[in-house]
C-alpha cells in the first residue's frame, strides 16, 4: 500500500566523512532525504505521521524535541530523525565537519559514530528520532576517554534491517554496503 504521507522519490545527499580527531565517524555514508515526508504545517500531526512511519519500519524508542547544540555521537546504536517543522543548521562529523541545512519534510540517517551538533535552529524546529529495533543510545562528546569503547561498540552493530521510512527496498540498503 502507498503512504500518501512519503514522497517515493526524494532527493538523496549522501555524505561520506574521515574521522576527526576523536569523533570516529563512520564507514558508512550519512543519507539525507530530501523532502522525504509530506506533512501537514500542525507541528503535533506532522511528529505523529513521522513516529508511525518509523514505527512501521522498525524505528522506535523515539523522541521529539530539537538536536543537542554540542557536539556528540552515538556509538552503540544509528540513529534518523524526521524533521517535523522548521528549519535548522547542523555540522556533521565534530569540529570543522561538514555544514548541513535540514527543513520540514527531510529525514537524516546517521550511521553510529557520526558525530552531530545543531548551529542554529528556527523557532518553530522540531525533529523525531528514533533507532532500529528501538534501541537505547549513548552520548560521546568527541573526547579521548571515549575512543577504544566507541570502536569497540561499533564492530559489534549491524546494517539496519529496513530503511526507516521505505522499510526493506529502502535506499539505506544501497548506500551502507
Amino acid at each position: 500500500m502507498k503512504n500518501k504521507r512519503i514522497n517515493t522519490n526524494p532527493h538523496i545527499i549522501h555524505i561520506e566523512l574521515k574521522k576527526n580527531k576523536y569523533f570516529p565517524n563512520s564507514k558508512y555514508p550519512v543519507l539525507i532525504y530530501k523532502e522525504a515526508f509530506i506533512l501537514p504545517r500542525q507541528k503535533n500531526k506532522s511528529s505523529t505521521i513521522i513516529q508511525e512511519i518509523f514505527i512501521r519500519n522498525g524505528w522506535s524508542n523515539s523522541w521529539k524535541n530539537g538536536i543537542y547544540d554540542f557536539h556528540h555521537y552515538h556509538s552503540i546504536t544509528h540513529e534518523c530523525m524526521g524533521i517535523s517543522m522548521g528549519k535548522a543548521s547542523v555540522i556533521l562529523g565534530g569540529p570543522q565537519g561538514r555544514k548541513v541545512e535540514l527543513s520540514q519534510g527531510d529525514l537524516i540517517i546517521l550511521p553510529a559514530d557520526v558525530g552531530h551538533k545543531c548551529t542554529s535552529s528556527s523557532k518553530d524546529f522540531l525533529c523525531v528520532g528514533a533507532y532500529p529495533q528501538g534501541k537505547d543510545y549513548d552520548t560521546n562528546y568527541g573526547i579521548a576517554s571515549e575512543s577504544n569503547e566507541s570502536l569497540k561498540n561499533i564492530r559489534k552493530l549491524s546494517i539496519p534491517a529496513k530503511d526507516p521510512v521505505f522499510g526493506k527496498q529502502g535506499f539505506l540498503k544501497v548506500f551502507w554496503k
